[in-house]
């Protein structure tokens, strides 16, 4: 782990498509804060369009959120939304990076960038979550979290508003546990539980 992450050494990104952003006002009302680590939320949204998601989303949790800004420090207890009509990518420095390249799985923001990009820097520390959607982006990204010896998640698809995300994922990734989002809140509960860092 680069010196610059010791603050933080695990990193949760959640994907999804159509359907995320109720799936995700379900899991943010549901997350106990203080978290011990970053939250990235990346969600197919429609490019410039400014529907301040962020405000929407931080109605639902007690953890600071907001949106990712190029070259932005990466904070513990923090959930970053990716803006529209931008990858975001996480440095080996600690913070994240934004692009305009082409676009991956017709999206801009695309799960699969960034959870590639945190599996490359975060290796065992990464969790992947891949939620409702009607494409298969994430299945890649999850793929590559796995395989850098991280955490993956599922939601159940017959729990799904869209269930060919998750099933795409299932494919790439069959070990993963694939639960409802209430499990999935859960699980993440105790993660974090397990990851408070010592008080002094």
């Amino acid at each position: 782990m680069p010196e610059s992450l010791e603050k933080f050494s695990r990193l949760v990104v959640i994907g999804g498509s159509a359907g995320g952003v109720a799936a995700v006002r379900k899991l943010l009302g549901e997350l106990r804060a203080p978290l011990a680590f970053p939250v990235l939320i990346v969600l197919h949204r429609m490019k410039n369009v400014d529907s301040r998601l962020d405000l929407v989303l931080q109605k639902f949790t007690e953890v600071p959120l907001s949106e990712v800004e190029d070259k932005q420090l990466i904070a513990p207890n923090h959930i970053y939304i990716a803006p529209p009509n931008y990858h975001v990518y996480v440095e080996k420095a600690g913070y994240f990076a934004l692009s305009s390249d082409e676009l991956v799985n017709f999206s801009r923001p695309s799960i699969d960038v960034s959870m590639e990009s945190i599996a490359q820097v975060m290796g065992k520390g990464a969790l992947g979550v891949v939620l409702t959607g009607a494409n298969d982006d994430g299945s890649a990204g999850l793929k590559a979290i796995e395989s850098k010896g991280g955490l993956a998640l599922i939601q159940d698809p017959s729990d799904a508003e869209i269930p060919r995300m998750p099933e795409a994922a299932m494919r790439a990734v069959p070990d993963a546990p694939v639960l409802p989002l209430s499990l999935i809140a859960q699980f993440l509960n105790e993660y974090n539980a397990n990851n408070i860092p010592p008080t002094d």
